[in-house]
């Protein structure tokens, strides 16, 4: 299974990530060990993958004997609770570095363009550290937390120019409403409300790729053309293409649960919830952007 998330799709819960087929050998009379019955029974409903996702564990140790890889110890294997902790870690350092970026680097207009430019400067570090990550084959923590921390510089910067000069309240409002699409999503997958399958699958990764490329075509055309380019965040094209964006970021946070949910039941080694809080990270920094921009545009003075 792929999912839309670049960290999930490149390395993390992924059919071809290596992690399926713990204690994978046959037994006579019966399903082999650590194979999924019920509706998993062929593989996730929307992959064409085995029973358990997670083959030629590189954490696990091999069976010598029979040639097969080995789920780690169950002391070892991810659980909700690690996920909740590194999620918890990693979004708590992206708030405190936003936090102390809002109170030190100041956007009047004396100082905003400095401050401005050393939150682009720490956004594409971020950005690039984002991208070792998920090319890398095994988590790593130091790396995702540094990538959290100077991710939070960015957004600081940037939600005190929206919130000071555009429009007051934003980024309160771009909280909240990134904290609103969090709950119901995981309330409407949890109750079955939302469906994760191919079908699913297939419809967000097509409209996550025209929406990208949309957004790249309109951020030439501002770089190149100047103004606001094709207008796709502007004015009322901007308010359609802020609330797609939000809606897609709501599909990633459902993809991003199909992908824990089947790392926990496939019983993935505990380091692979650094992966998921990693995704979970972008996938909500996604969602306040979005936020962020559409109420810049709903309420900006200019």
């Amino acid at each position: 299974m792929r999912s839309s998330n670049p960290v999930f799709s490149r390395r993390g819960f992924s059919r071809d990530n290596g992690y399926a087929g713990f204690n994978a050998a046959p037994q006579a009379g019966g399903p082999a060990v650590g194979t999924a019955t019920g509706p998993y029974a062929g593989g996730t409903p929307y992959a064409d993958a085995p029973a358990n996702p997670y083959a030629n564990n590189p954490y696990a140790q091999a069976d010598v004997q029979h040639g097969v890889p080995q789920a780690p110890p169950i002391a070892d294997r991810m659980t909700m609770d690690d996920v909740v902790v590194r999620t918890a870690g990693t979004l708590g350092t992206l708030i405190v570095t936003a936090a102390l970026a809002w109170a030190l680097l100041p956007v009047d207009e004396a100082h905003l363009n400095r401050s401005y430019g050393i939150a682009i400067g720490f956004g594409l570090v971020a950005m690039v550290l984002g991208l070792v990550q998920s090319f890398k084959r095994k988590a790593a923590p130091a790396l995702i937390l540094t990538y959290a921390a100077l991710e939070g510089v960015f957004l600081g910067v940037v939600s005190n120019v929206v919130d000071t000069h555009i429009a007051s309240g934003a980024a309160m409002q771009a909280v909240l409403g990134t904290m609103a699409v969090f709950v119901g999503v995981l309330v409407a997958y949890k109750t079955g409300l939302i469906r994760v399958n191919r079908r699913f699958y297939g419809f967000v990764m097509a409209a996550a790729m025209g929406f990208v490329l949309l957004m790249a075509v309109n951020l030439l055309f501002a770089v190149f053309g100047g103004g606001d380019g094709l207008g796709f965040r502007s004015g009322g094209l901007g308010i359609m293409f802020g609330i797609i964006g939000i809606l897609l970021g709501a599909c990633f946070l459902a993809l991003d649960f199909k992908q824990v949910e089947d790392g926990i039941r496939y019983g993935a080694p505990r380091q692979e919830s650094w992966l998921a809080a990693f995704g979970l990270t972008l996938t909500l920094v996604w969602i306040y952007m979005e936020f962020l921009r559409l109420i810049a545009i709903l309420q900006g003075n200019d």
